[in-house]
Formats: C-alpha cells, sequence, structure tokens
C-alpha cells in the first residue's frame, strides 16, 4: 500500500483529486504485480511437482523448473527449464539466487537407495537455499509421519504399503531435518493417505499432525487440489517453520 501526504494547500481540489485518483490506480497496479513472484520449482516435471508447476503458471508467477531433462518441460509464459543436479550445493545455490521461494517436489524413487538419495538431496537443497539468501523453503511431504492416533504414525500401521517405507521414512527423515531449522523459514505440506489424479475443486480441509480422514473413514487428495494448498501457502503465508496438511 503506498502512503502519501499531500498539503492540500498546494493543489485546487481538481487536482487534489486527479492526484488521488492517480495514485489509487498505481497502487492497484502494485498490489496486483506484487502477488506475482519468482519461484525456483525443483522436480517440476514429476508425480507431484508437475501439478504445482501448472497451478503456479496458471497464477501468473514467474518459475524456474529445476529438472533432469529440461527437454521435456513445455514451453510456457513465465517459464525457465534448467538442468539441475541436487547434489552439487554450489551450482545449485546459484540457480536458486535471486528467486523469491524455493518449492521442493525432488524425489528418490529411481534410485536404488530411496530413502539415502532422498535425504541427501534435502539436505543438499536445504544448505543452497539458505547459501543462496532465498528467504522461503516449500517441500512436498509426505503423509506417513502423520499421527493417527495419539503417538502413533501411519508410518507404523501394519497396514502401511512395504514398498513405501522407505520413501515415507525419507519425508518423515526430511521433516525432522527443517524442524532443526533455526533460521531457515520453511514449510512442508503432507497430503492425504491417498493422493491422485483428479479435479481440481480448490476445496479441501486443513490440518497439521493428525491425518486427516472423511466420514468414509478415508484420506484423500487429488494432485490438482494439493497443488492448489501449495501455492496457497506460498502467496499467503500461513505455516512458517510448520508442517500441515491438506486432505478432503
Amino acid at each position: 500500500m503506498i502512503h502519501l501526504f499531500i498539503y492540500t494547500t498546494s493543489l485546487c481540489d481538481d487536482d487534489f483529486q486527479k492526484v488521488v485518483k492517480k495514485l489509487r490506480s498505481v497502487d492497484r497496479e502494485l498490489s496486483f504485480a506484487e502477488k506475482f513472484m519468482k519461484i525456483a520449482l525443483i522436480g517440476a516435471s514429476g508425480f507431484v511437482g508437475s501439478r504445482i508447476l501448472a497451478e503456479a503458471l496458471a497464477r501468473h508467477h514467474q518459475v524456474t523448473a529445476l529438472v533432469l531433462h529440461p527437454e521435456k518441460i513445455a514451453p510456457a509464459a513465465n517459464l525457465v527449464a534448467l538442468k539441475v543436479d541436487v547434489m552439487d550445493e554450489a551450482a545449485l545455490a546459484a540457480q536458486l539466487r535471486g528467486h523469491d521461494a524455493v518449492i521442493c517436489a525432488f524425489s528418490g524413487h529411481a534410485q536404488a537407495d530411496i530413502h539415502g538419495y532422498y535425504v541427501k538431496g534435502v539436505k543438499a537443497i536445504i544448505a543452497a537455499t539458505k547459501q543462496a539468501g532465498v528467504p522461503r523453503l516449500l517441500v512436498v511431504g509426505g503423509a506417513a509421519s502423520l499421527e493417527v492416533a495419539p503417538g502413533k504414525l501411519l508410518l507404523d500401521t501394519p497396514e502401511f504399503p512395504e514398498q513405501w517405507k522407505a520413501t515415507a521414512q525419507g519425508a518423515y527423515d526430511a521433516l525432522k531435518l527443517l524442524r532443526q531449522e533455526n533460521t531457515l523459514d520453511w514449510t512442508m505440506l503432507s497430503p492425504a493417505a491417498i493422493i491422485e489424479p483428479g479435479t481440481r475443486t480448490g476445496k479441501f480441509r486443513l490440518g497439521t499432525d493428525t491425518l486427516l480422514t472423511d466420514d468414509k473413514g478415508e484420506s484423500r487428495l487429488s494432485l490438482e487440489d494439493y497443488a492448489v494448498a501449495m501455492v496457497d501457502e506460498l502467496e499467503k503465508p500461513a505455516h512458517s517453520r510448520k508442517r500441515f496438511h491438506a486432505a478432503y
């Protein structure tokens, strides 16, 4: 908001009204422009990252998509795609420098050591974000570290799929790393237990550390609405240095 003090003795009433009208117009234009951010999106071509990319571009943010294969990113307005090696901390910091926020949709699914690779990558991303001086880091989290009962995590339930445990433990360890940060302004968004392609409704519930379920006992969210929740948090921060959760 622009605040100017104008001495009316130096302007006639008509001129004063013209100045006020002009300032209000400029104020609206600046407020509109300030909504648009320069975002570095790590993992922009992935299962979750591709939806976040689409949502951010739809809201006219400038996005630098940091991916292994930039040639696979479709050209679009306000989009630059760059090849990234998250394990090269210095090079990553150089790519992140100058952005308003980093969104991490990094994944280790294609690696033999999913857990080890993921945790190492998240450590590098945290360090590079701080080194680059980027003020905010938003991280795609997992649902497994949410509580299904006091003191009991979804990860620890007998029904939790064995094939997803390495990924789930990695996301939980990433949350622990973030919670140790004293200076970085971070946020992690955990999805519902079941997250899959669907419809963008923009209607969902938000929670913190407890798994949200519907009246059928199911915990679901579309990838599209997950992206909405993430970009909402980007634009209007409400969970600084916290984990939050979205589900229907």
